[in-house]
């Protein structure tokens, strides 16, 4: 719990960048929806298949840690505060930034070129509401959602400066009861990924076994934990989970790659507009450095049952990717044929999954060549940038052309086996 290091500082200031003020501001531009028109549900061309949303965000909802919190500690729980119209997640006197990602307004219209409705009440109740999701996720088709936090009061960059091991590792275990709690209410439908407090390996190992206990489907970790002030993923530190993680078929999720920082890469009179539309994108591609980071480890060697989850990465740069770190391992690894025993397509096949929502090449052009066993669909919802509305014209138009059992694969058989779902 010791005082950032110059690395994690910068981290947590782009962070803040990412999620800034102006995103929450009014303004922005809002898309009207002919809502009759996109929730009829599951079309026709997909039925009998149960369409698995494999990134989708939960919105912590108000009373989620104090409703949950043993009595001696409710007071020093997260909660939100309406400062200067603005909702924000507070911990005592401490600003813990907005409520995330939300441009569903409550009459089903989405907002363009903001991050969110800057009060929660003006979002689509779906965003948090477990009963609202449901009826949303059925008018678009989707049987179940896999899902991430939309806010940082879970995000070890914070929790680790708390000074408070205690109040730290409460927050993430309320955050995992809750989850638990989601999938029994939604009727197992609705799957928030299980966060861990990796800062403490002791405590790390003790939640994420009773997280597997409890039935949670995956865990939601950083790409680079080191710049947070944790060992690497090449250290011994993390033998025990990945070892836990390869036996019982857990996959690891990286959501994004959070360790780059495309602000750098962005020109710097840019409006809030411009340099989100690049950001969004570089975060996603990012991924390919988590993927071949993964690859040129050795770990999945030692480790051969680890399933991994490039989320909300898009699909299309896999090939080009992959082909590239091939070139890579003739070139400049032949002298760790004794680590690596295997070629990167074949550790692709064998070790990853991605995701695509937007894309039209990559599931109609790529698919083949990707893996019809290893991409998987998403919405994003209720994210900037998500598929909404529209999801299922989308998905007869990039899987139309494909046979029915591949459609169900990329629809649902995918993100069962990745995630080792009921159903």
């Amino acid at each position: 719990m010791a005082d950032a290091d110059p690395k994690t500082k910068e981290m947590q200031e782009s962070a803040v960048k990412y999620w800034a003020e102006t995103g929450f501001s009014e303004g922005g531009i809002i898309k009207e929806v002919d809502y009759s028109k996109e929730s009829n549900g599951l079309d026709p061309m997909f039925e009998g298949i149960k369409i698995v949303d494999t990134d989708a965000h939960l919105t912590e909802a108000p009373d989620l840690f104090t409703s949950r919190a043993p009595a001696s500690m409710k007071d020093k729980m997260p909660v939100i505060k309406r400062v200067d119209g603005k909702d924000r997640w507070y911990l005592g006197d401490r600003d813990l930034g907005a409520t995330g990602g939300n441009v569903i307004r409550k009459d089903n219209n989405k907002l363009l070129g903001r991050f969110a409705f800057p009060n929660l009440d003006q979002s689509h109740p779906g965003g948090h509401e477990i009963a609202p999701r449901l009826k949303a996720m059925d008018e678009m088709g989707i049987h179940a959602q896999i899902c991430f936090q939309n806010s940082g009061v879970t995000q070890a960059g914070m929790l680790m400066t708390l000074d408070d091991k205690d109040l730290a590792h409460s927050i993430v275990r309320i955050y995992n009861d809750a989850s638990a709690e989601y999938q029994e209410t939604s009727g197992q439908r609705i799957f928030n990924m299980a966060h861990l407090p990796y800062w403490d390996r002791d405590a790390m190992m003790a939640e994420a076994r009773r997280c597997h206990e409890m039935g949670l489907k995956g865990f939601v970790l950083p790409d680079t934990p080191e710049f947070v002030g944790v060992p690497s993923f090449m250290n011994d530190y993390w033998n025990e989970f990945l070892e836990m993680c390869s036996d019982t078929g857990m996959p690891l999720n990286f959501h994004l790659n959070a360790s780059i920082n495309p602000f750098q890469m962005t020109w710097k009179d840019f409006e809030f507009e411009q340099g989100l539309a690049v950001v969004a994108m570089m975060f996603s591609m990012g991924n390919a450095a988590t993927m071949g980071n993964w690859m040129v480890s050795g770990r999945l060697d030692q480790f051969p049952g680890l399933k991994i989850g490039l989320i909300e990465s898009g699909a299309g740069w896999v090939p080009w990717a992959v082909e590239a770190l091939e070139h890579q391992f003739r070139e400049m690894l032949a002298g760790k044929r004794d680590v690596l025993k295997r070629s990167p397509w074949e550790y692709w096949h064998d070790h990853f999954w991605c995701t695509f929502w937007f894309e039209s090449v990559g599931p109609k052009d790529l698919l083949h060549r990707i893996g019809e066993d290893k991409i998987m669909f998403e919405t994003d919802f209720p994210h900037p940038t998500s598929l909404y509305p529209g999801v299922q014209a989308h998905l007869r138009d990039v899987l139309g052309g494909y046979s029915y059992e591949v459609q169900k694969k990329v629809l649902q058989d995918n993100a069962v086996k990745l995630y080792n779902l009921p159903f």
